[in-house]
């Protein structure tokens, strides 16, 4: 359940609910190449990879056409904040409505607020990611996603193991 202090942004674009879905649901084109998995599918398990500073492992678990996407942080390691794990059991959700200006982007990070460590970094990055990454790639067709590694892992996510970071495979099922 959201509430007022979880991180969200909006915007409204000319084209049709249906093309902001499409484009929400390809992260691939907007947030970072390095995401292995299926993105647009109910049910699904999709892993995120950003060098070595950002890993998560992601669950769809709400896919309505033209209305609305969320997914659930099933698993998650920041590099930079004390708590490695913020963002695991939080939720990322998309909101898709049609306004007299056109169609409304509602997105809504529940569980990232202000006491979270990462606020800051995560608030700013993913302004990028939306509201000029996934804005661009729903109204001129090209995003701005952080660009694939050679030898990325996305599947694998470092978790620490008494007291140290290592790494183990990521679980699949939520």
């Amino acid at each position: 359940m959201s509430n007022k202090d979880d991180y969200t942004t909006s915007f409204v674009v000319q084209q049709s609910a249906e093309e902001v879905f499409a484009a929400i649901t390809d992260p691939r084109a907007w947030w970072s190449e390095d995401i292995d998995g299926h993105t647009d599918r109910l049910g699904a398990i999709f892993y995120y990879h950003f060098r070595d500073i950002h890993r998560g492992t992601f669950k769809i678990t709400e896919l309505v056409p033209g209305t609305k996407v969320a997914w659930h942080v099933v698993q998650n390691y920041f590099n930079f904040v004390e708590d490695k794990t913020e963002w695991t059991g939080t939720d990322v959700v998309f909101e898709i409505m049609p306004t007299g200006a056109g169609t409304e982007l509602r997105f809504t990070h529940v569980g990232l607020n202000p006491a979270e460590e990462c606020y800051d970094v995560c608030h700013d990055s993913w302004g990028f990611y939306l509201r000029a990454s996934l804005r661009n790639l729903i109204v001129n067709g090209v995003g701005e996603p952080n660009k694939g590694e050679a030898n990325a892992n996305p599947t694998v996510v470092p978790q620490a193991v008494n007291g140290s970071v290592g790494t183990t495979a990521s679980a699949a099922a939520a």
